[in-house]
């Protein structure tokens, strides 16, 4: 599945979602300007490794942040930020500009720690925003259950565009990435499945603290767009 837009209306201009996208691509850009030694030297040193950790590095603590603006390839960066783009400017509406920034942080911070503790002695580096942004779904799903996202499904090769609750689309990731991490445990896997568990799970906890106003469930506005 792969999410075309939703139907939620905001009534703020996103300013730190696009500023966002705009560092991640800003730092990518840089990435594949570099060589492929200069490159690995880049997210060994900035990407989270679990085993760093138990020997208490300086670089450990300051990973968990700097590993959210690495990318791995295009196709990383895009999924990425096409999924900020869709989601995160509601979440932002809800919070306002500097909450949701804290918000959007931490919550990819605790995701990176939740793929530490999955594999705490392994040295493969993991980056990412995908933490981050797991979190920022978890934060659209309690606010937004009934919003509806326009999801493309490919059916024997065929495009699908379909409306679905949101309550189901992210029910169904997070469901999908917490049973790959499962069976991904104790084996080396290319995707850390953990830090999206652990972002979105985040996001659930943390978003009553960082919504703006009373905290209730918002009710949806369709867009009058096609």
């Amino acid at each position: 599945m792969f999410p075309i837009r939703d139907t939620n209306r905001t009534h703020s201009f996103p300013v730190v979602n696009w500023l966002l996208i705009f560092a991640n691509t800003l730092v990518f850009l840089f990435q594949i300007s570099l060589g492929l030694r200069e490159m690995e030297a880049v997210v060994n040193i900035f990407g989270v490794v679990p085993a760093r950790f138990l020997t208490a590095s300086l670089l450990a603590p300051v990973s968990l942040f700097s590993s959210q603006f690495l990318h791995g390839s295009l196709l990383h960066i895009i999924t990425n930020l096409w999924t900020l783009y869709i989601f995160g400017d509601n979440v932002e509406d809800r919070m306002g500009h500097f909450r949701y920034l804290i918000f959007y942080l931490l919550s990819g911070a605790l995701g990176g720690l939740a793929q530490v503790l999955s594999g705490p002695t392994s040295h493969v580096p993991s980056i990412g925003a995908s933490g981050a942004i797991a979190g920022v779904l978890g934060a659209y799903l309690l606010l937004f259950p009934r919003a509806r996202v326009l999801t493309f499904i490919p059916v024997f090769f065929l495009p699908w565009l379909v409306e679905i609750p949101a309550v189901i689309y992210l029910g169904v990731w997070f469901a999908s990435q917490f049973f790959s991490g499962m069976s991904s445990l104790g084996a080396s896997s290319g995707i850390a499945y953990w830090t999206h568990v652990g972002g979105f799970a985040s996001g659930l906890f943390l978003m009553r603290s960082f919504v703006r106003g009373p905290r209730i469930i918002a009710v949806e506005h369709r867009r009058d767009r096609m």
